[in-house]
């Protein structure tokens, strides 16, 4: 009951602080703070206009090539994930020159193997309200914050999904609805939906596969919450992409090799670069260097300063994807607390059923892979919560990613570590950003395109405007803009004959391509349409032959991996189906770039050993408890 006390204490006092009123938020800034709207409309226009395309990728490395020490760019920033590439798209809407670079692609690490949500943050409320913590607080209110505008700068990629909470006992449920009326109120103007309770049979009639008893313990009801969800590599392929229309200087696979200091050696003014694609090595200048190489941010800084104390305590988040019928569509379930204390949940993601996850100190690599401890772990968490069997062999794909959490050297494990971002500079001309989540990533780059303005003595046209951009493919779409694709489009579709026999643009691929690429889809399905690129890659999924063609012409796809991992999520959502779909991804892929037979068999090689690091039933190897 203390703790009961404690949580209607803290409601009041936030209630009565803000006059018996919701908290209500004021936006950041407004098209009036930046001279008026005629900068944004020019800045719209460049990403979302009629003939807007991407540089070409030869042209984007002759920009970076061409930063002198003469004529250098404003800001160069090292990484491709959400926050390096959230901090290019700031920077160059600000006016100022700026260059990306990213050693394999973007997405490629910790921002493709996320949660999958966009949320403020329960646990981090809970830990406010009974450590007394200010801090923690205001990282869950600017976070609810952030989650809202995520959402409406690509509402195509992300959309508010209920969560439910099982409740075993009347304290529970009394405890679980007053933490998340709480945070209802906390996000005042940016709620996404209000948060009720549901009866057992409400509940169960919701969620189908809920268990109405659990060690004896009887369902007592459910509340249900709401946080944001996202693709989030398609959601950092469109941050790279909207860069790059906006002026942006942005190559994948381009490898820093080493920074570059003055004369005197006292700063940092550019790197050497090495385009991983072709072997070529040049030099790029810069006034400001951003470090944005999450988990990697550490090997950077030594580049610099080869005593640079690590700032990184890596943690495992491992993820597993399920069949679809664990969960209905439209519902998650979050449990709150399992018997080691840590949250698991289970939520549809395109088409699938996503479940994890795993916290646990881990070692840097640059493929991580799950230990089958911690799939295992996944399964039994879940498996106490569903009266369906749970197993091994229904595992489609798994994999982990590393938490790049700034260090707190008092914390004794990564779970209490705040994953709250840190900005720092110190080596003159290099910040570093590092920490913090996918949902506050526009608010990290905010803050580290300020920190370099300061460092470099930039003199930035206009302020940050990145709370008014729709990413590319966001403006003017609409939920049921797919309805255009299905009745104007065909997918026309070559036999192995060589005949082309027409299909119908069916809702399931409308949608598909309406979600994945937004007002662009039209594009991919033209190419569906006019040259006969309108097969399904993988039986029983939407992605289609097109998007490999739209993908490497105008998002940088350049391999294989990128295009199965990042343009679309097919290794993420099943091992198998991706590496049957290989081929023929390939076959397209060597006509849009040229590439010999050498080259074909070299890309199959890296895809397959790649998919062999997701481990799902068909590919998995045990020894000793762990992966061999």
């Amino acid at each position: 009951m203390t703790r009961l006390r404690k949580l209607g204490t803290v409601i009041t006092a936030i209630t009565t602080a803000y006059g018996g009123a919701v908290i209500l938020h004021e936006p950041l800034i407004s098209a009036s703070d930046h001279g008026g709207g005629s900068r944004l409309d020019a800045l719209r226009k460049k990403v979302h206009g009629p003939d807007a395309t991407v540089p070409a990728r030869e042209a984007q490395q002759s920009a970076l090539a061409a930063a002198s020490k003469s004529n250098p760019l404003d800001v160069l920033v090292i990484g491709g994930g959400a926050t390096g590439s959230g901090t290019a798209l700031d920077a160059v809407t600000r006016g100022l020159r700026v260059g990306l670079v990213e050693r394999e692609d973007f997405a490629s690490g910790t921002s493709s193997r996320s949660t999958k949500l966009l949320h403020g943050g329960v646990r981090y409320l809970e830990k406010a309200v009974f450590n007394l913590d200010y801090g923690q607080f205001k990282l869950v209110l600017h976070a609810l914050e952030e989650r809202k505008q995520v959402i409406e700068n690509a509402p195509h990629l992300c959309h508010a999904l209920p969560c439910m909470t099982p409740c075993f006992s009347w304290f529970e449920l009394v405890y679980y609805w007053m933490g998340l009326k709480m945070y209802d109120l906390v996000a005042g103007r940016q709620l996404l939906h209000l948060s009720r309770y549901y009866s057992t049979k409400e509940s169960v009639e919701l969620f189908p596969t809920l268990a109405r008893e659990v060690k004896d313990r009887s369902l007592r009801g459910t509340v249900v919450y709401y946080d944001g969800q996202m693709n989030d590599a398609r959601l950092n392929v469109g941050l790279a992409c909207t860069a790059a229309l906006a002026g942006a200087a942005v190559l994948n696979h381009a490898e820093v090799v080493s920074l570059l200091k003055d004369d005197d050696g006292k700063r940092i003014i550019g790197a050497r670069i090495r385009d991983n694609l072709t072997g070529k090595e040049f030099d790029t200048y810069a006034k400001v260097i951003v470090n944005a190489g999450g988990p990697f941010c550490d090997s950077i800084r030594k580049m610099a300063n080869k005593n640079a104390p690590a700032m990184i305590s890596p943690s495992s988040g491992v993820h597993i994807i399920l069949p679809d019928y664990y969960s209905p569509e439209g519902m998650g379930l979050i449990v709150p607390k399992t018997k080691d204390g840590r949250v698991v949940f289970m939520l549809p993601w395109l088409g699938r059923t996503v479940a994890g996850t795993t916290d646990s100190s881990t070692s840097i690599t640059y493929l991580p892979e799950p230990h089958e401890d911690e799939i295992q772990f996944i399964l039994d968490a879940i498996s106490d919560y569903l009266n369906v069997k749970v197993r091994r062999a229904d595992v489609l794909s798994a994999w982990s990613g590393i938490r790049p959490l700034a260090v707190d050297p008092t914390a004794k494990n990564t779970e209490s570590i705040s994953r709250d971002h840190v900005v720092c500079e110190d080596y003159p001309g290099l910040i570093t950003i590092t920490g913090g989540k996918w949902t506050t990533y526009r608010s990290m780059a905010e803050d580290g395109v300020n920190a370099a303005i300061k460092s470099g003595k930039l003199t930035p046209p206009g302020r940050c405007v990145t709370n008014n951009v729709r990413l590319v493919g966001g403006e003017g779409w609409e939920p049921s803009s797919f309805t255009v694709l299905a009745q104007q489009y065909k997918r026309m579709k070559s036999t192995y004959s060589g005949k082309v026999v027409p299909g119908v643009m069916d809702s399931a691929a409308a949608k598909h391509l309406s979600h994945a690429y937004g007002t662009l889809a039209e594009r991919v399905a033209a190419i569906a349409q006019n040259e006969n690129l309108g097969k399904r890659l993988a039986h029983g999924y939407p992605y289609l032959e097109a998007e490999v063609a739209y993908c490497a012409r105008n998002e940088y796809c350049e391999s294989a991996i990128d295009f199965i991992a990042r343009r679309t999520r097919l290794a993420f959502l099943e091992t198998d189906a991706a590496r049957k779909a290989l081929p023929r991804v390939i076959e397209i892929l060597a006509n849009e770039h040229k590439w010999d037979n050498a080259k074909r068999k070299e890309e199959l090689e890296k895809a397959t050993e790649f998919l062999k690091t997701f481990k799902s039933s068909k590919n998995a190897k045990f020894h000793d408890g762990k992966h061999s």
